[in-house]
């Protein structure tokens, strides 16, 4: 079974925000120049910023935050974000891998940007409703 897609807008102003609230101001997250003289193709968004998109959509397909159970990925791709109004859009999808006999969904997770997978191996447990 499939999970219905989720898409999140990011834009420069997220990271600036995202950088206030988690204290990383490292200029990748900010500075073209930075970025690109540093090999990166620009801007790139926080890796722990993304991750918490993609569980903010695990947490809504479960019904609730708190029934997440366990929640992992490995980054493979950086989410790249332009100065512009737009941004870049992140697309989270889901499979259910597994219903288990004590009550959990083993959920294996998608998240694309332009085109390419920036999570691999994102698997998330949640606690299914009874």
């Amino acid at each position: 079974m499939e999970l219905p897609t989720r898409t999140f807008r990011v834009t420069r102003a997220d990271l600036v925000r995202y950088a206030g609230a988690s204290g990383d101001f490292n200029p990748i997250h900010w500075s073209d120049r930075t970025a690109t003289k540093v090999g990166l193709p620009g801007v790139i968004a926080h890796g722990m910023f993304t991750m918490a998109l993609v569980g903010r959509a695990v947490a809504e397909w479960a019904g609730a935050p708190d029934a997440i159970v366990d929640y992992n990925v490995r980054f493979t791709r950086p989410v790249v974000v332009p100065d512009d109004d737009e941004g870049t859009e992140i697309e989270v999808s889901a499979k259910v891998r597994e219903v288990t006999e004590d009550g959990l969904t083993r959920l294996d997770v998608t998240a694309v940007c332009g085109g390419e997978k920036v999570l691999s191996q994102a698997r998330a447990t949640v606690r299914t409703a009874r």
